[in-house]
This record gives structure tokens, C-alpha cells and sequence, in this order.
């Protein structure tokens, strides 16, 4: 059984999928979110630390509405539109995580939605 998590404190989907999806009220798997502002729909930043604040905030915001946090997330994809900038966003994904953080991979691709600088999505525990 999945459920459905959406919110209004983080961006509404621009297509056919959803902020994120609880399965059996054990895992939450979560979009890949971007620097936009959830009111305004603009992107956030011009740097890619002040682009991971905003995606974190966001994830924040939508790992809350699924009754879970930073501190149960296990999995986390980050994709980068240049690899030059991982230590940057590293040392703002850093503050969101600490210690315990997750599993983690980093990729580079050619292009991210509005040409941000950096999406990230997690997979989470409940609870």
C-alpha cells in the first residue's frame, strides 16, 4: 500500500508525479527537489550553497508532512550540474544531516529542471 504525502510547504509537482510516496507506512521515497521557492515557483539562489539550502528546506518541509526527518533518512541522490561545486554544497548538506548522515551518491548531468544547480532526493524511514 503507498501513500500519497503532499504539501503546500514545499514546491507542488510540475508534472505527473508527486512530492513523495510513503509505502506500507515504513519507507518514504521523496521527489527530487529544487531550489524554488514553494509560494513563488522562482528559483532560489544563484550559488549552488544558497540552491541546496532551498532543496534541503524543501525536503525538510515534505520529510515533516511524511512524519519523518533528516535524522531517519537513509538514501540520498544528489545531482550536480558541475562536480566542481560538491564541496560547497557538501558543507550546506552537512548542516541538514550531520553526523548520521545517509548513504549518499553524487552525479553530474548536463541539465536540471530551470537550469537550478543541484536537486536532491532522499529515501526515509517513518517514524
Amino acid at each position: 500500500m503507498k501513500t500519497i504525502i503532499k504539501t503546500d510547504k514545499a514546491p507542488l509537482p510540475i508534472g505527473p508525479y508527486n512530492q513523495a510516496v510513503a509505502v506500507q507506512g515504513q519507507l518514504l521515497f521523496t521527489a527530487g527537489q529544487i531550489a524554488l521557492d514553494p509560494v513563488t515557483g522562482q528559483v532560489v539562489g544563484a550559488t549552488v550553497a544558497e540552491q541546496t539550502k532551498q532543496a534541503c528546506e524543501n525536503l525538510k518541509a515534505i520529510l515533516t508532512e511524511g512524519k519523518t526527518s533528516f535524522a531517519n533518512v537513509v538514501k540520498t541522490t544528489v545531482f550536480l550540474k558541475n562536480m566542481s561545486d560538491f564541496t560547497a554544497m557538501n558543507e550546506v548538506y552537512g548542516q541538514y544531516f550531520g553526523e548520521a548522515s545517509p548513504a549518499r551518491s553524487a552525479v553530474e548531468v548536463a541539465r536540471l529542471p530551470k537550469d537550478v544547480l543541484v536537486e536532491i532526493e532522499a529515501i526515509a524511514v517513518v517514524g
